[in-house]
């Protein structure tokens, strides 16, 4: 193989490792509390840090016992509570988020809080 075809590759290999670092910097966090029981939710969306957006979800959820149900980084999430069942997902927006909340949480369910970051 040509050594101008080896330099080529290495370095377009580099590049993409370069632009993975420099997306993961610039991705933007997010989070979704839930406490079921008293039906409180808080999220935060578009935080420089995981635990930004962690803290600030929690916050706003209000309720001492209220748990990080999603995690978000450039994605969205939603949360469907039924009878018996509370369930997260994500997806890349909003109603694929919600569709898979559902589908998981089963009949009778419904979207209680959902947040997206960009």
């Amino acid at each position: 193989m040509p050594r101008s075809l080896i330099a080529l590759l290495i370095a377009g290999t580099l590049l993409s490792s370069a632009q993975a670092r420099e997306y993961s910097r610039n991705a933007l966090h997010g989070a979704i509390a839930y406490h079921g029981e008293t039906n409180s939710s808080g999220y935060a969306v578009d935080r420089r840090t995981s635990r930004e957006a962690r803290v600030e979800a929690l916050r706003q959820c209000g309720h001492p016992r209220c748990e990080i149900v999603a995690t978000l980084r450039s994605d969205c999430g939603a949360v469907a509570k039924g009878a018996r069942k509370i369930v997260a997902q994500k997806g890349a927006t909003r109603p694929e988020a919600e569709t898979k909340a559902l589908r998981r949480c089963g009949e009778g369910c419904e979207i209680v809080v959902w947040a997206c970051t960009r």
